[in-house]
């Protein structure tokens, strides 16, 4: 009754009569319907229209007002699916759209929108009446919207995806999510539930997700300082770290906030020294709150944190690239807690600021929120499936199909940062040769051209004479690919920048803030607009005539967030690169690595039909698969924490939707105990990469990067050390999985498969994997359990419940839903194969293609019925999607005691038209080692046709 006294006083009788008579409203659309809601209940009309896209998905779309504004995505590139029908059901209180599988429900007072499946059972609701919401903003004198969507969902869901973070967050329930492009930080706007549901955010402005109330300043807390006086933590400043307690300054300080790029120098002391300094806040913390209070840092140099006497962080990383930190701790109302940081700078820009969240309250546990900066309406796609794989691959129908990765990428890569020179390029692959260890991609990273000229694309004659030849040579001679660094940057006054700058393609603030970067003397530099068509034609054309007219295979699109200058807050990046083609900056912030790769993938394909693309990117965006882009997790840390940290970061970015994701084998940025490593350091280094290597054999891309020391295993450890032997076995056994591995980028392509599995992808029922974040699945067959802690012999795991487990090297069975403590010893991680598999092994290689699986071993681990689609093709082109592949189907059956070997489906070039099939059957009762000079109990010429085996 107020607000409609409020409405009739601040609109006029006829007005609000007039709102009255037609709200509330619905109409029709060819696609879907619109709904006009009661402005009595949201204050003004807001249309909220359902779209239907398939039968399980559903666009919605909702803005103030009546009209919703045209739009084209850049994340979505779908066509409507024939055939589709659906109705519509008016009631008093709300309109239904109903699917054959789903139906969604708009209350006609409040537009919020809820989700049921076929029987009625509510998947997912808005939160009512408040649940979205719309603040005016205007960013390059154009209106938008701050956006926040809030959903309700029932007791016990998970919520996983929303690209790569490194907060070592696998289950984002209860937690907060920022989607801002950085150096180790991928935003992808896709939510997957454990419940099998997931969200695709059309949105491309700096977005907060899941709880996204602002987190407070330290200041928030109660603070006592070390004598007990309220409302400080003391602060003692030294110039020495070796002796602390020598101070020169302290002072009272009630908040750490030198989050982002100049911060540091304006709020520390002038006499303190960083590069050789340490800082120590000391006092007590209270809260009038109980519960868990999060703690989040953002750090460069050394952290320790003590809570109540307790260590509770105690970590690294390099000064100029700063990384997270979450701390969870319990606070009872107004008991005070002992505090004490202690924090190492180690470099002249400086890093640190710590922040909090308050308790999540009962009533809120359920929710989940986005929040955008900018955005002319919502637009959200709910995608509902029978399970997390059709949740995917409903993503992927939005956004679109991962392309087949050339089978070599599948291989093993070494990188380094970095070759200097062609000789030393061609030297590493003739050692790996000479050696018999298997690669396929050497890497050359930044620099390689003159010092002065970044942008130019052209290669230093004085180190690099003969970039054709080089290239040439490692094809021919090494049977060995070359992925070359690009980066989106010119140097001010070159060729390239001064063609663009004409043209009107680059970014121009920098330019005008005289902005230098860390080359030599420093020198002013951009990035182009990649959001500007003409431009993104314009950088393929200039990289297609000074690179990849000399035969480069594939590109490794570095700081393509864009990192115009690192470590800069959200407003630098918005004024960075403000205006863009397309809009304000506010409005596509996050979305330009995305423009990125469409540029080199269409570029290429335009001028190179037959050769696959490939793109090694440091982000992406929802739709980057698409263009055949891999992500890699950026400049991370060599330390054991941030090692365990890749393998949520990996899964989560693997649930987001886009299947190939690597990382830097042992780290990019190195600690200084390791540059110059004592004896017992130098262990620890062998052992950190051992462990390492051992975990990258099972991601999509096996791929060894990183600073001095170098990163060839010849260079770690010597060839008798069990570092080495480790590495060789693993590289062995993964050449050896090849037509395992290639088998699942056909499947992740052919039927929207994901390579990388949380165990949550397939044992939905088994309750327990909700929040185990450090196993997974390699495929459905492979249970990976990577080693992260330094001589650590064993590891507690847990064995999903399902028929069984094989140890995948000496065969030993484990009934499932169990948690055992495995033996990890130096040269081996865990790795288990799941009963009722069927897993492919191929002939020893030195490279993928160097013969074809012209013999291939089946290991059949029974206790279950199995199957395996065999899939091949040509490898490195399109053919495939004209059809040229093929699949032969093999399947067990437990009962019969039968392997079946099935016809021979489609053909292609080259393929081999007979091959030797050996079969190996592990049982409970028989455990079989893991050797391939073993004779196989079964052998069969397989020549295209159906063949059944009798165990």
């Amino acid at each position: 009754m107020k607000l409609r006294l409020l409405l009739f006083c601040m609109l006029g009788s006829s007005l609000i009569n007039s709102l009255l008579a037609e709200s509330p409203f619905y109409k029709t659309t060819p696609d879907g319907v619109i709904v006009f809601t009661d402005p009595l209940v949201t204050g003004t009309p807001v249309a909220v229209k359902l779209e239907v896209i398939t039968d399980n998905i559903i666009r919605v779309m909702a803005v103030p007002g009546k009209e919703l504004p045209a739009r084209e995505s850049l994340v979505t590139v779908y066509k409507k699916s024939p055939g589709v029908t659906w109705t519509i059901i008016p009631s008093k209180d709300n309109i239904s759209l109903k699917t054959s599988t789903l139906t969604a429900v708009v209350d006609a007072k409040t537009g919020a929108v809820s989700f049921l499946d076929r029987n009625g059972k509510i998947i997912l609701s808005e939160k009512g009446p408040l649940g979205r919401t719309f603040q005016p903003v205007v960013f390059d004198g154009k209106r938008a919207y701050k956006l926040i969507q809030t959903f309700k969902t029932t007791p016990g869901d998970a919520w996983y995806g929303l690209g790569q973070h490194q907060d070592g967050i696998y289950n984002y329930k209860g937690q907060q999510v920022q989607f801002f492009q950085n150096n180790t930080e991928v935003a992808i706007p896709f939510l997957i539930s454990g419940k099998n549901y997931g969200i695709l955010w059309d949105n491309y402005s700096l977005t907060t997700a899941g709880d996204i109330r602002p987190l407070h300043p330290l200041t928030s807390m109660q603070l006592f300082s070390k004598t007990g006086e309220a409302g400080w933590l003391t602060a003692s400043y030294a110039n020495n770290k070796q002796k602390p307690q020598e101070v020169i300054t302290e002072r009272a300080e009630d908040n750490i906030n030198m989050e982002f790029e100049g911060d540091s120098k304006r709020l520390l002391p002038a006499a303190f020294t960083a590069a050789s300094g340490v800082v120590t806040w000391e006092g007590s913390m209270a809260s009038y709150l109980s519960g868990i209070h999060q703690f989040r840092f953002t750090f460069g140099g050394s952290l320790k944190m003590w809570l109540n006497g307790k260590l509770v962080v105690d970590h690294w990383r390099k000064a100029w690239n700063p990384a997270p930190v979450l701390i969870p701790f319990a606070f009872k109302k107004g008991e005070k807690i002992p505090v004490k940081i202690e924090w190492t700078p180690e470099g002249g820009e400086s890093y640190l600021s710590l922040k909090w969240q308050e308790p999540l309250p009962l009533e809120e546990q359920n929710s989940f929120s986005f929040s955008s900066d900018a955005g002319q309406l919502v637009d959200y796609y709910f995608v509902h499936g029978s399970n997390m794989d059709e949740v995917i691959a409903g993503y992927r129908k939005l956004t679109g199909k991962a392309p087949i990765v050339p089978k070599w990428a599948l291989g093993f890569w070494q990188s380094r940062e970095r070759y200097k020179t062609q000789a030393e390029i061609v030297a590493t692959v003739d050692e790996f040769r000479k050696r018999k260890i298997p690669i396929d991609n050497i890497v050359l990273d930044w620099s390689y051209w003159k010092e002065a000229a970044w942008g130019s694309q052209e290669f230093d004659e004085s180190r690099f004479p003969s970039p054709d030849s080089m290239i040439d040579v490692l094809h021919n001679k090494y049977s060995t690919h070359l992925m070359i660094s690009v980066w989106p940057k010119f140097y001010e006054g070159i060729p390239a920048y001064n063609e663009f700058e004409k043209k009107g393609w680059l970014y121009k603030r920098n330019i005008a803030d005289r902005q230098r970067d860390w080359i030599g003397k420093g020198y002013v530099s951009t990035f182009y607009d990649a959001f500007n068509e003409h431009a993104r034609k314009g950088f393929w054309d200039l990289i297609n005539k000074k690179i990849y007219s000399k035969g480069i295979d594939a590109w490794w699109m570095d700081a393509s967030e864009p990192d115009i200058l690192s470590n800069v807050s959200p407003e630098k990046r918005k004024q960075q690169m403000s205006p863009t083609a397309l809009g304000s900056a506010a409005e596509y912030l996050n979305a330009y690595p995305l423009q990125n790769a469409k540029g080199i993938y269409e570029g290429q394909r335009l001028t190179d039909p037959g050769k696959r693309v490939f793109l090694l990117t440091r982000s992406g965006f929802a739709g980057s698969q698409r263009y055949a882009a891999a992500i890699w997790s950026g400049d991370i840390g060599s330390t054991w924490r941030d090692m365990k940290n890749q393998i949520t970061a990996g899964l989560n970015f693997s649930m987001s939707g886009l299947p190939y994701w690597t990382m830097d084998i042992g780290g990019f940025v190195v600690p200084e105990k390791f540059e110059n490593p004592a004896a017992d350091d130098l262990e620890e280094w062998r052992e950190l990469n051992t462990r390492w290597y051992q975990f990258g054999a099972f991601v999509p891309l096996f791929r060894s990067h990183g600073q001095f020391p170098y990163r060839e295993i010849f260079n770690i450890a010597p060839d008798a050390h069990p570092a080495y032997n480790s590495f060789l076995y693993y590289d062995n056994l993964r050449y050896r999985l090849m037509p395992y591995i290639y088998s699942l980028a056909a499947q992740a392509y052919h039927e929207d498969y994901t390579i990388m599995r949380g165990l949550v992808m397939d044992f939905a029922k088994d309750t327990t994997v909700l929040n185990i974040g450090d196993q997974y699945m390699f495929g459905s067959s492979l249970l990976v359990n990577p080693v992260y802690e330094y001589r650590q012999r064993s590891r507690e795991l847990y064995l999903p419940k399902c028929a069984g487990w094989y140890d995948l090297y000496s065969g030993k069975w484990y009934a499932g839903g169990q948690h055992i403590n495995a033996g990890t010893p130096y040269e081996r991680m865990p790795v288990f194969v799941k009963a009722g598999s069927i897993v492919p092994f191929g002939p020893a290689l030195q490279y993928t293609s160097e013969k074809p699986a012209d013999t291939i071993t089946l290991n059949v681990y029974t206790g279950a019925n199995a199957s395996f689609n065999l899939y091949e093709d040509e490898g490195t082109n399109y053919d495939y999607e004209k059809g040229a592949f093929s699949t032969i189907h093999i399947e067990y059956n437990e009962a019969a005691k039968t392997v079946t070997i099935g016809d021979c489906r489609g053909s292609f070039h080259g393929m081999l038209q007979k091959r030797t099939f050996r079969i190996n059957v592990i049982t409970p009762k028989e455990a079989q080692p893991l050797d391939f000079d073993l004779r196989s109990e079964k052998e069969v010429l397989y020549k295209g046709k159906k063949t059944v085996i009798k165990l």
